[in-house]
């Protein structure tokens, strides 16, 4: 147990760091923007780029790998919208919210810190690809999902294009293709210039966690919506479930794969759905409790899964042979 502490004391310790120094200095919510800059644009696009840049351009083509992990968040994403339409009869638009807040984990402020403390670099890869992908994978579903449940519908092909320019545009996915180029022609950048990314890596996964700590602290809880009764299941629990019988049932893949992709998917609902939420003016309040309700008992569920990870008592692969 006094490893599965030193995994997990730091990253809830800097989120709770976050959370009270807001809470006591109160600060307004305009004082984190250039945080949030430095993380999205600067910080954790080095780190990605630094960790692909690295990486044999063979593994990084594993698109049976790929296609099971963004299928069975697909699965997820559509099994709690299809909850969300049918039980708590939810509009189109809020049930697109509430299938992001079960599928979309918090892989970017969280994943990093915690896939790369547990497993070292060996889970650089999968956490890029998954990084990447599912970001993409997100960036299409919310606008498509609203763009159908409108009654004004854009044009397709201005549809297509917005989503291509927030796919492409993204910092994130940029760092990534620019880190495959360099994987691919084996580029180093200069001394100095690989010093000033390997700084501006390390700040990263910290950075990450104390923002999001803040952010929770900066949207109190007001009230538990009933939905996140089967919310906040499929979120922490059902969702690395599927993740690990899929990947297990799919294919033979390296064990720090398998884990990386379990931790992930066991992560709490992102941030970033608050931010969707309050783009289209839909669930906004709730969408905001479902991050700090699925944060906090995540405390439990990943230090649970880390500790059957480290320990040996779950299996990489379930069905082996």
């Amino acid at each position: 147990m006094v490893e599965i502490a030193g995994l997990v004391f730091p990253l809830f310790g800097l989120i709770l760091l976050g959370y009270l120094t807001a809470r006591i200095t109160k600060q307004p919510a305009e004082a984190m923007g250039w945080l949030s800059t430095f993380i999205i644009y600067i910080s954790l696009p080095c780190l990605f780029f630094k960790l692909l840049s690295k990486t044999p351009i063979e593994k990084l083509t594993s698109w049976e790998f790929i296609t099971t992990n963004i299928l069975t968040t697909l699965a997820v994403f559509f099994l709690v919208y299809g909850i969300a339409r049918l039980l708590a009869k939810a509009s189109m638009p809020e049930a697109t919210i509430q299938g992001l807040a079960g599928a979309y984990g918090n892989i970017g402020f969280m994943g990093p810190g915690i896939a790369l403390l547990t497993f070292g670099e060996a889970a650089a890869i999968p956490l890029a690809l998954i990084f990447c992908f599912e970001n993409a994978l997100h960036f299409i579903v919310a606008p498509t999902m609203m763009a159908l449940a409108s009654d004004n519908r854009r044009n397709v092909g201005a549809l297509i294009l917005s989503i291509a320019k927030r796919v492409f545009l993204h910092p994130f996915i940029i760092a990534t293709l620019v880190g495959v180029a360099a994987a691919i022609f084996e580029y180093t950048p200069p001394a100095p210039i690989a010093r000033l990314i390997d700084y501006l890596a390390q700040a990263a996964a910290p950075c990450a966690l104390f923002a999001m700590g803040v952010t929770l602290a900066l949207r109190p809880l007001k009230r538990v919506p009933r939905e996140l009764g089967f919310i906040i299941p499929f979120t922490l629990l059902l969702h690395p479930l599927l993740m690990y019988v899929s990947l297990s049932f799919f294919g033979d893949f390296d064990p720090v794969w398998v884990y990386t992709a379990v931790l992930l998917a066991s992560l709490p609902t992102a941030t970033n759905v608050f931010v969707i939420a309050q783009q289209y003016g839909v669930w906004v309040e709730r969408a905001s409790a479902t991050i700090l309700l699925s944060t906090t008992l995540s405390v439990f569920t990943v230090t649970a899964l880390l500790y059957l990870i480290t320990t040996g008592l779950l299996p990489a692969d379930l069905f082996p042979g």
